[in-house]
């Protein structure tokens, strides 16, 4: 497993497992085989594409974009909003999202504490 503590400038594609303790100044994204422990803030935007496994404990300052096959577990901060087009996703009841959440496609989007939405109209 991979760990980053520091500052890293740029855009980044994470593809093993790794953890975030520190900040990445620019856009992220998790591809298949990512298991992706976000515990430290992305200035950016995070995309998850399909097999990639995301967990937020942290801070994003941008948008999450969750697409087919992929899963996200959110129990942090987003700064934007939420697209889930075809991923599942798992929202804890501490998680914040200062923007909307919009599910669509094959996407199941779940609240603790019970409720699931899947695709909107």
């Amino acid at each position: 497993m991979c760990e980053e503590r520091g500052h890293v400038k740029g855009k980044m594609v994470v593809d093993e497992a790794f953890t975030l303790w520190g900040s990445i100044a620019g856009d992220v994204t998790a591809i298949k085989g990512s298991k992706f422990y976000m515990r430290g803030a992305i200035y950016g935007d995070l995309t998850v594409l399909h097999r990639g496994r995301v967990h937020i404990f942290g801070n994003i300052t941008g948008n999450l974009f969750v697409k087919d096959g992929a899963k996200v577990v959110h129990e942090g901060v987003i700064g934007g909003d939420i697209l889930n087009s075809g991923g599942r996703l798992y929202i804890y009841s501490s998680a914040k999202i200062l923007g909307k959440v919009r599910t669509e496609e094959e996407g199941v989007t779940t609240y603790e504490g019970g409720e699931t939405v899947t695709s909107e109209e």
